[in-house]
């Protein structure tokens, strides 16, 4: 339990440490995650973002608002499709994108970046072995 307390308290210092970059960027958390997952695959509808965002619909619709109200994103229509819509970064949005991806990889540089590569290796491997556990746990909703 211990190593599960120290991943959990490790997770909340580097959230905490980043956000506080990103809001000097003017971004919450959410809003980064937003569009940095479009600089990876834009077009996607808002079931398609908050699937990938492990979020509800209902969660990314509000949030994709504030982005479209902020410039940042665009909705387009989906030929054939009157229901949902692709989104778009702005060239606004993928400015900012892109400050926020130099803000991340900046802190894990300055963090993470001070292991040396077999660590790295090793712990991405553990990492990747968890995740597949925690995946296949049939108790977990």
């Amino acid at each position: 339990m211990r190593v599960w307390f120290r991943f959990i308290r490790l997770n909340r210092r580097v959230t905490a440490a980043v956000a506080s970059e990103l809001r000097a960027l003017g971004l919450s958390i959410p809003q980064f995650d937003v569009l940095s997952t479009l600089t990876e695959q834009e077009g996607l509808t808002q079931q398609d973002l908050a699937s990938r965002l492990y979020v509800t619909k209902g969660n990314v619709s509000g949030l994709i608002d504030r982005l479209v109200e902020a410039g940042l994103v665009e909705r387009r229509a989906i030929v054939g499709d009157r229901r949902s819509h692709a989104l778009h970064l702005t060239s606004e949005g993928a400015n900012l994108a892109r400050q926020g991806l130099a803000v991340q990889t900046s802190y894990v540089s300055r963090t993470l970046g001070q292991l040396d590569p077999g660590s790295i290796a090793e712990l991405e491997r553990l990492v990747l072995l968890w995740r597949e556990h925690a995946r296949s746990d049939s108790s977990a909703v």
